[in-house]
C-alpha cells in the first residue's frame, strides 16, 4: 500500500490538475472530420489511442511508459500554445520553451511526479529512449493521419506532410509500415487536389 497523500499535497495536486486543463483550450492547425481545428488535449488522446491499438505489436518496449510520455509530450503547450510543423524552424527555441512552460505547470506537483512528468517530456524530446523514439514517431503520424482525415482548408498543403517527421520513422519496423500506408493516403489527397 502506498502512503497516503496529506491535504497540502492532494490540493498542489488538483491545482496543476485544474492548470493543465488548459490543453484542452490550445488549437492545432489541424482539423477534424466536421471541419473544427483540433485540441493538443485531442491529439494527445487519440495518440495513446495508437499506443492501445499497436503497443503490443512495438516489441520489447514498456507500454505503459509509452503512454505516460503520450499523456505529457505536448503538456508544456498549456501555457504557450502549439507552434505548427509549418513554421517550425531549428533553434527557434520552441523547446526550451515549452521545457520551461511544463516546469511552471507541474510546479506546485510534489518532487517526485514533477520529476516523473520532467523525465517523461524530455526522454520524447530528447529522443533518448525507446519508448521516447517511438512516442515521436507515433505522434508525428497522428498528426498526418489528421491532416488526410480532416476537413482541410483549400490551400492545404499535403505535400508538406510527406516529409513531415520522416527522421522518426525508423524507430521500428511498424512505424515504418504505417507511414508507407499514411503517405499513400496523402498522395492520394494531393492527387485529388489537382484534378
Amino acid at each position: 500500500m502506498k502512503p497516503s497523500m496529506n491535504p497540502d499535497q492532494i490540493l498542489n495536486s488538483l491545482s496543476f490538475l485544474k492548470e493543465a486543463e488548459r490543453l484542452k483550450d490550445v488549437l492545432r492547425s489541424g482539423h477534424l472530420t466536421s471541419g473544427r481545428c483540433e485540441s493538443t488535449a485531442e491529439h494527445s488522446w487519440r495518440l495513446c489511442l495508437w499506443v492501445m491499438v499497436f503497443g503490443d505489436h512495438l516489441g520489447d518496449i514498456d507500454v505503459a511508459k509509452l503512454l505516460k510520455i503520450c499523456v505529457v509530450h505536448d503538456l508544456g503547450e498549456a501555457l504557450s500554445g502549439d507552434v505548427p510543423a509549418t513554421e517550425q524552424t531549428a533553434g527557434d527555441g520552441r523547446a526550451k520553451r515549452e521545457r520551461q512552460d511544463l516546469l511552471k505547470l507541474t510546479s506546485t506537483l510534489p518532487y517526485k511526479v514533477r520529476a516523473e512528468i520532467t523525465g517523461l517530456w524530455d526522454e520524447y524530446e530528447q529522443s533518448s529512449s525507446p519508448e521516447g523514439r517511438i512516442a515521436r514517431g507515433l505522434d508525428k503520424l497522428e498528426t498526418i493521419m489528421q491532416h488526410n482525415q480532416g476537413k482541410n482548408p483549400d490551400d492545404f498543403d499535403y505535400g508538406f506532410n510527406l516529409s513531415y517527421g520522416q527522421k522518426h520513422m525508423d524507430s521500428h519496423p511498424v512505424i515504418s509500415a504505417i507511414r508507407a500506408i499514411i503517405d499513400t493516403e496523402t498522395r492520394a489527397h494531393m492527387e485529388k487536389d489537382h484534378m
